[in-house]
């Protein structure tokens, strides 16, 4: 599965058919802010009765979040034994160097910037989806 952390509806219909668009996208969860993805990731909440085994393959991660942000999240998931090795990449359309550095000082995988032309965002979820699903060699998925 890819946990898709996205508040912006618009920004997410377009991350989705991107994702479908090169037959990534079936097994997607979304979730819409910061706190709802810890919930999320640490079984907590609405998501209480979650496994917490079912870890996500990947991770796409907006950093400009509602009621906890995207770094913090960040922060949070490098910081618990768990969480630590999922892979995330920041998808993001954050210019600002400081969050780029901050990004990969937390402990992303990786940072890109959602391109605005559709056909040029179509083009990076599918490298996204190659490298990260295909290509990419994750960590084993074990037990706590």
């Amino acid at each position: 599965m890819i946990l898709l952390v996205e508040d912006n509806p618009d920004d997410e219909a377009l991350t989705m058919r991107a994702l479908k668009k090169n037959n990534t996208g079936n097994n997607v969860h979304i979730v819409r802010d910061g706190a709802e993805a810890l919930d999320f990731l640490f079984c907590m909440g609405a998501y209480a009765n979650r496994d917490p085994h079912d870890m996500p393959f990947l991770i796409l991660l907006d950093l400009n979040l509602p009621k906890v942000s995207g770094l913090e999240v960040l922060r949070r998931l490098r910081a618990n034994e768990r969480t630590k090795l999922v892979p995330i990449v920041i998808l993001t359309s954050s210019n600002e160097d400081h969050d780029v550095l901050e990004g990969y000082q937390f402990g992303a995988n990786s940072y890109v910037r959602k391109p605005v032309d559709f056909n040029e965002f179509i083009e990076a979820a599918k490298h996204l989806g190659v490298y990260w699903l295909g290509m990419n060699h994750a960590p084993p998925r074990g037990g706590d």
